[in-house]
């Protein structure tokens, strides 16, 4: 296991982030029920297992079965015995919490209601990286911004991070944050994989720019890169991909990436969803793949994802089987910038 440094902070994460949006019981109804379902028990076994495996990176949010995937891993923690410094808790807020208007978004008085309640269902004294789980177009930016300060400054949060934000939003608050003095987001949580490689237009310049650290959900598409699914695979493609078809992935494109991994899996002696998980810890700006499991078979084909080193040649026939369609002003930028490399200036004779 490989740590990467969190952002532009001292901290350092494994490069595998353990995701718990699996822990806690199924909900009828409930958007989190065709994930979700792990107990307490089976939940201390996979905590147990990715420990071991080296994993200090723990993902969460406050929207997960309701709270209950707060419980259930503050509990986990507890009853292994883990020291609170040998491992890093990511928790998030913004979603909806409760039946009145105010019980969603990022105003002030949700965060203070957010972080006091996921403190006390995690059973700690501080959250080390609390992350807005989405865009609150109504909430002024500065608002939040002051209230996450607040809280690393009373010491019950230590990093603040977001997911789910568009690029020109990122580099607003980031400017206010420099101006104003605030804490700045020192992290992006967000959907990145073989088969949506959209971040890398604009986000990921801006991440590289500002030393930002990415979280990656979703590396398998929702399972669709498990190679449970698409052409050659084994089965009939059950699993949680066929009862929530999130998120939303050009097929077509997917299984010609599947087809080019299902290759190269088999010269390395890898599954598909291995290949998968590889080349996505391959990208130089990745920070740490969440990883999430229902099984501890699960478990143990995505930790054996950190073994699997990808020469060049794999790395390349991966990239142009899922290069991006150019977009404007994607290829006048290259176009225009292709002399302006940083290089020494030669005049012409």
């Amino acid at each position: 296991m490989r740590y990467n440094q969190l952002g532009n902070t001292g901290l350092f994460v494994s490069e595998l982030c353990l995701g718990t949006m699996t822990f806690g019981e199924n909900q009828s109804g409930a958007v989190w029920s065709a994930v979700a379902g792990l107990g307490q028990e089976t939940a201390d076994r996979i905590v147990e297992r990715s420990l071991a495996a080296g994993v200090n990176f723990i993902d969460t949010a406050n929207v997960y079965s309701e709270g209950r995937s707060e419980q259930i891993l503050g509990q986990a923690i507890r009853n292994l015995g883990v020291p609170r410094k040998d491992v890093v808790i990511a928790t998030k807020f913004y979603g909806q919490m409760g039946g009145k208007p105010n019980d969603r978004g990022a105003s002030r008085g949700h965060i203070m209601d957010s972080v006091e309640q996921s403190l006390k269902r995690l059973q700690m004294d501080h959250i080390d990286l609390y992350q807005i789980h989405g865009t609150d177009t109504v909430t002024p930016i500065d608002e939040t911004l002051r209230a996450l300060d607040d809280l690393v400054s009373r010491g019950l949060v230590r990093y603040i991070g977001l997911s789910n934000w568009a690029a020109w939003r990122m580099a607003k608050a980031l400017g206010i944050s420099e101006r104003k003095g605030y804490a700045r987001f020192e992290t992006v949580q967000a959907y990145y994989s073989i088969a949506g490689r959209d971040l890398e237009r604009d986000i990921v310049p801006l991440m590289q720019e500002e030393k930002l650290g990415l979280m990656v959900w979703s590396p398998l598409a929702g399972g669709l890169l498990s190679g449970k699914y698409g052409p050659g695979a084994p089965g009939n493609g059950e699993g949680r991909r066929a009862a929530f078809d999130f998120p939303p992935v050009d097929k077509d494109r997917a299984w010609a990436c599947v087809a080019a991994m299902r290759e190269i899996g088999a010269r390395h002696g890898a599954s598909v969803a291995e290949v998968a998980l590889a080349y996505i810890l391959a990208k130089p700006f990745v920070t740490s793949v969440i990883i999430g499991a229902k099984r501890l078979e699960q478990l143990e084909e995505n930790l054996k994802a950190v073994k699997l080193r990808l020469d060049a040649e794999d790395m390349a026939k991966l990239d142009e089987v899922s290069a991006l369609a150019q977009e404007y002003p994607g290829w006048m930028l290259a176009r225009q910038g292709a002399g302006r490399l940083p290089a020494p200036f030669e005049p012409k004779e």
